[in-house]
């Protein structure tokens, strides 16, 4: 049973790696299913929570939506699009002394953190003009 899981992980894992649109949980079970049918929805989700908890891909939260997944563990932003949904990484140097900044301000001591931007793409700003 252990080689199986191991097995799903890593088609799981490779599945990620090779969608760059920060898919959801639905999205990578529909393209898992489509070449391993008789993998379980349940497994999906359970394998993408356990390689995220590893830090093999990153869990990015959505605020009253469904989260995202980011093969690129580095750190960097994210910024959404209220209007179609699409979740796009934010290509700027990443801000240095952050985590010390908020620690000082708050007296928290900064475990992890998460910055999403919400806002109007692009090609839906386009769209409405």
């Amino acid at each position: 049973m252990q080689t199986r899981n191991t097995v799903q992980r890593q088609i799981v894992l490779q599945t990620v790696l090779h969608m760059h649109d920060h898919p959801t949980a639905d999205n990578v079970y529909a393209a898992v299913a489509a070449e391993q049918p008789s993998i379980s929805k349940a497994t999906v989700y359970r394998n993408l929570n356990q390689l995220a908890s590893q830090g093999e891909i990153r869990r990015v939260p959505v605020p009253n939506g469904a989260d995202r997944f980011d093969f690129n563990t580095s750190e960097h932003y994210h910024v959404r699009c209220e209007k179609c949904g699409a979740v796009f990484d934010v290509h700027m140097p990443h801000i240095n002394n952050l985590i010390e900044q908020v620690e000082d301000a708050s007296g928290v001591e900064v475990q992890r953190y998460d910055i999403l931007f919400e806002g109007i793409c692009r090609d839906c700003r386009t769209e409405s003009a």
